[in-house]
């Protein structure tokens, strides 16, 4: 088997361990984890090749920019307390904590080194936690968290390493230094984001087709890390600005078709990407089986020691602040989401699996230092990190479900349906006001404009039919079972057409662009 094989195999897995993953209620990310370490076993399947240094820039930034799609800048600054105490705090804490018992058990290991091992290991993967939370049906306030952590807690991490990297290497440490390197790398990155989010929504508007927009929209990612890394600031941190820029400022609500192609296109890069990524996690199984030839005794028992203190340490932060965001909530009424009982700390405590970073910064440890003597400890921190990987992504997501239902926690769906009644209720209106604004202008039939105010309502009695009064409900319930089945007759009208117009396809003297053009149309009749 060659790479290229083992690639498409792993694509391969992506697709299918999406259903397997729901059929068992195992997250997907779990899955081809184990996928990844069954082949790193198998002696015909070759060792990855990618660059250390190419693991990031290739992989993170479309992870990223799919998981920002998927929340608000509304929502990042109402969760600023608990995401800094989470993301950030937490990851100094974490780094330290490993960094003192890696230099006190480790025979000769540079406690500069000892932090570059804390700074990898610190930041739990936001892939794996928001893939788990999404599959497991938390509430909405943890799910917020975890992406919220998820998706910061990287930035501060990346900037950590590489500190204590060039600490090791050059054998010198400044902290004056090292802060101000982690305030301009922040400023950097936040004026690529604005900037190059600014520059692709006008692009975008000057663009107008659906499929150039929405192709636009995977070179962004991708061009503000590189453009962020290449200013010496954080391409993790640029890739989120930009990615929230556009998330607030890029959508029109009147671009239907670019919104739902949008959405399926990010689904299927977000499953894909996902997959190979965890796929490669256990598939550099390889590097810590050939580093522990002859020592498993003794690195496993370093492993260990590492993995109850990453484990432990985000329980024991937690705790007390989760206690102290619960004050400060109470006291100033902050619109934030915080979990509201121990049920739901435990559960943020298990998902801070760790993945995809801290895979990418452990291989692009460089192999000397300036000195040119070999990296100290260089073999021992590959395997310690990816013991503590395997331990938290396998055996805590493994877990997690049953933890999950262990504990009872689940969805508030009667605050979700509260919230989708509210948004109904806002949507029938605008479009009553709107009726009324057209009204002024045109003159339109008693029997039409009532027929417009019934669909004013039905708008938004179809999101929440809890609009509709009690004796109406029921005439609600009957017209929707009677517009169901006249769909479904249109459907099957509208098959019939599309498997006629497929079949003009393979006929002699027939344009394939002019049938493909028809079908098309076809197909957007469909949609409606």
């Amino acid at each position: 088997m060659d790479q290229l094989a083992l690639l498409f195999v792993l694509l391969l897995g992506a697709v299918i361990s999406v259903p397997v993953g729901d059929r068992f209620k195992v997250p997907a990310p779990v899955l081809m984890t184990l996928l990844g370490i069954v082949l790193a076993l198998l002696p015909f399947v070759p060792n990855v090749e990618i660059p250390p240094d190419l693991i990031l820039p290739l992989l993170l930034p479309p992870l990223l920019y799919a998981a920002v799609r998927r929340t608000s800048w509304r929502q990042f600054t109402a969760n600023l307390r608990p995401i800094f105490l989470l993301a950030v705090a937490l990851v100094f804490v974490t780094m330290a904590c490993v960094a003192a018992a890696a230099n006190a058990i480790v025979p000769g290991l540079p406690l500069a080194a000892a932090f570059a091992l804390g700074a990898l290991v610190a930041p739990p993967d936001p892939v794996a936690a928001t893939a788990v939370a999404g599959q497991l049906g938390l509430p909405r306030r943890l799910v917020s968290i975890l992406e919220g952590e998820g998706l910061f807690n990287d930035v501060t991490a990346i900037v950590l390493y590489h500190v204590a990297i060039a600490a090791a290497v050059s054998g010198t440490f400044s902290p004056w230094k090292a802060g101000l390197d982690l305030v301009l790398s922040a400023v950097v990155a936040v004026a690529v984001g604005i900037a190059l989010g600014w520059g692709a929504n006008k692009v975008m508007d000057l663009l107008g087709d659906a499929t150039l927009q929405i192709g636009l929209t995977l070179l962004v990612p991708y061009a503000a890390y590189v453009m962020a890394e290449e200013l010496h600031g954080s391409g993790v941190l640029a890739v989120l600005t930009t990615a929230l820029f556009l998330a607030e400022y890029g959508s029109d609500a009147d671009d239907v078709m670019t919104r739902l192609a949008g959405h399926t296109f990010w689904n299927i890069v977000d499953t894909l990407v996902t997959g190979v990524a965890f796929g490669l996690v256990g598939l550099e199984l390889h590097n810590a089986i050939r580093t522990a030839s002859g020592r498993w005794g003794e690195l496993l028992w370093w492993a260990a020691v590492v993995v109850v203190v990453v484990v432990f340490v985000r329980l024991l932060w937690l705790l007390p602040a989760t206690w102290l965001t619960k004050r400060l909530h109470a006291r100033r009424d902050y619109d934030e989401d915080i979990p509201v009982s121990w049920r739901e700390t435990v559960v943020m405590w298990w998902s801070g699996m760790r993945g995809v970073a801290s895979v990418a910064l452990v291989l692009a440890i460089p192999l000397e230092t300036e000195a040119g003597a070999p990296f100290p400890n260089r073999d021992e921190i590959i395997f310690i990190a990816f013991g503590v990987i395997m331990a938290t992504l396998v055996l805590q997501g493994l877990t997690l479900p049953w933890l999950v239902r262990r504990l009872g926690v689940k969805a508030d769906t009667d605050q979700e349906k509260e919230l989708a009644k509210a948004l109904a209720i806002r949507a029938s209106k605008a479009a009553k006001r709107r009726l009324r604004e057209i009204e002024k202008g045109e003159e339109l039939s008693e029997e039409l404009s009532e027929q417009m105010m019934r669909r004013a309502l039905d708008i938004g009695v179809r999101i929440s039919p809890e609009l509709a009064e009690d004796e109406r409900r029921e005439a609600y319930r009957e017209r929707a079972r009677r517009v169901k089945r006249v769909r479904r007759i249109q459907q099957e009208m509208l098959s019939a057409a599309r498997h006629e117009v497929l079949a003009a396809r393979s006929e002699p003297g027939a344009d394939p662009e002019v049938v493909d053009r028809v079908l098309r149309h076809l197909d957007v009749r469909s949609l409606r």
